[in-house]
């Protein structure tokens, strides 16, 4: 497997690390204020970006790449900043993080099942539901913090697709192009699944923010398209 590009994956994540900790934390004093629809939205997302990672970590370094292994470490890191970031803003509004909540247990499940190639499959349909969730929240709101902590979110997570992208390629490549068209038809299929029932989910909080049901989820669909084109697209050793 070809894993060359880990090691600027690395240095990329350190990077905005060190530009994260000089940018500082917005200021959390102005307060937030939104409709309680959006609100239930961000607990919920909160939820599925606060864990551990100690599982994909674990993936990760039996894959036996050790520039793969530091830049999950380092992903893993920024997820928990999304988590971190969120619980803040939430505070801001003055309302708690939830214990839990059913979908990011079924996530969590459905990942473990299997190895790496399994998780971060599983892994890539949370990220671009992601994405267009945190950018709905950063257009939709005329609150100050909720759009500054969404869009530094949204960054993150622009990032991070290609990231998985490059993995889930190199991944992919070992088994036939049969199966590998297969696995991708199969994994838009979830990634429809899953954006119809967060839509059913979040559908109140998404219509304060300017967006419907049925956009959110032919957008996440759209976008579906040049994911399944970069894991699968030929790249000459």
């Amino acid at each position: 497997m070809h894993t060359d590009g880990f090691a600027a994956w690395t240095r990329r994540f350190e990077e905005e690390r060190e530009r994260r900790n000089a940018q500082g934390d917005p200021d959390w004093e102005q307060g937030a204020t939104l409709p309680p629809e959006v609100w239930a939205g961000i607990q919920r997302f909160q939820v599925g970006e606060d864990g551990d990672g100690t599982n994909l970590i674990g993936k990760a370094d039996e894959a036996g790449d050790d520039d793969y292994a530091r830049a999950v470490r380092l992903f893993v890191a920024e997820e928990q900043n999304h988590a971190r970031l969120l619980a803040r803003l939430l505070a801001a509004g003055h309302l708690p993080t939830l214990p839990g909540h059913w979908s990011d247990t079924a996530f969590v499940r459905l990942r473990r099942l299997m190895g790496l190639r399994t998780e971060l499959l599983v892994l890539m349909i949370a990220e671009v539901v992601a994405l267009r969730y945190y950018r709905a929240l950063r257009d939709g709101t005329d609150d100050p913090l909720t759009t500054e902590v969404a869009g530094r979110i949204l960054s993150d997570e622009q990032r991070h697709v290609p990231f998985h992208c490059e993995r889930l390629h190199a991944s992919l490549a070992e088994l036939p192009r049969a199966t590998r068209r297969s696995v991708m038809a199969l994994w838009r299929l979830l990634l429809l699944a899953v954006s119809l029932a967060v839509a059913a989910d979040h559908g109140p909080g998404l219509r304060r923010l300017g967006v419907g049901r049925r956009r959110f989820v032919t957008d996440i669909a759209a976008s579906s398209g040049s994911i399944v084109s970069t894991i699968l697209a030929f790249r000459p050793d």
